[in-house]
């Protein structure tokens, strides 16, 4: 019976508290070879010991899908339901890390929304290196910090879909937890008054303009400036307009041309072209009529020859 829940464990959120981890999750843990030599007749206080020699976190890995030992101690610490007080010792543990985040994991199983806001949000301040396994059981990098805000916001952890919590602004608008204070607004405070000083120190070292010489009250004086001594100088002719003689000078001015009537030519070509049509289909049409007398005419003839031999017969 050792995958049974304790007979003194409570029911967490309405359903066991081994039921928190899916079935098939909960069966690969079972057939796990770490579950069936280390997590057999733990109790509350032996479970210290098997969390101190974790070395990574993670869910199921590898192509037959085999738990991790994190995620069996989580499923043993469910089935003995350990007391609050362990658990808080468990988060509050700054020498073991991996301790510290299976603590914190437990406590977003089955604690409340204000237990969670209340033990979990000061971890933001621990940055420390961790290692997780992903499914393909390669280790790749991150820090508490990030694995504390993946359980505050994500939706499945580890491989394991966590129970939904209140947000935070809905406890603060209910006046049940107190806005959250950073650890990082002193310094952004320092810094904000360092960069104060620093400019008004430059400002007051920096000296003043004087009036540029082209300026008079304020407006631009265009006669002493140099764009109008430079615009006042004559141009002398070029070259090419030297040789070119004033008989050969184009004059620019054009003559007004005639307007021109182009709707009205195309309208006049228009009616010519359809007047040629219809003579033409008039002619074809008295050609085909005057081919269809004539073949009339000559199967009259053929018709009346042998009347006229029998009457000559006759």
């Amino acid at each position: 019976m050792a995958n049974t829940t304790a007979k003194d464990a409570r029911h967490v959120k309405g359903v066991n508290p081994q039921h928190l981890i899916e079935k098939i999750i909960r069966t690969r843990i079972y057939e796990c070879k770490y579950w069936k030599e280390h997590c057999f007749a733990l109790s509350a206080e032996l479970i210290v010991d098997k969390a101190l020699d974790l070395d990574c976190l993670g869910g199921v890995f590898g192509g037959n899908t085999k738990a991790t030992p994190f995620l069996c101690l989580l499923l043993k610490m469910l089935q003995i339901q350990p007391d609050k007080d362990i658990v808080v010792e468990f988060i509050k543990n700054e020498d073991y890390k991996y301790v510290r985040c299976l603590g914190a994991l437990y406590m977003r199983l089955v604690g409340t929304a204000l237990d969670c806001y209340k033990y979990l949000e000061p971890l933001y301040n621990d940055y420390r290196k961790i290692k997780r396994r992903d499914p393909a059981g390669q280790f790749e990098l991150l820090h508490v910090d990030e694995f504390i805000d993946e359980l505050l916001t994500s939706d499945r952890v580890c491989d394991i879909i966590l129970p939904r919590i209140q947000k935070r602004l809905v406890l603060e608008q209910s006046e049940q937890l107190e806005p959250r204070v950073s650890a990082l607004d002193d310094d952004l405070d320092d810094v904000d008054d360092a960069e104060l000083e620093e400019l008004e120190r430059e400002l007051r070292d920096s000296p003043q303009r004087s009036p540029s010489p082209h300026r008079r009250g304020g407006r631009y004086d265009r006669d002493n400036s140099p764009r109008s001594h430079r615009r006042s100088r004559t141009r002398s002719p070029s070259p090419r307009q030297r040789r070119r003689s004033p008989g050969r000078r184009r004059s620019r001015s054009r003559s007004p041309s005639p307007p021109r009537h182009r709707d009205r030519d195309r309208s006049d070509r228009h009616d010519r072209d359809r007047r040629d049509r219809d003579r033409r289909d008039d002619d074809r049409n008295d050609e085909r009529y005057r081919s269809v007398d004539a073949a009339l005419v000559c199967t009259v003839q053929l018709s009346s020859v042998p009347y006229w031999c029998s009457l000559r017969s006759r």
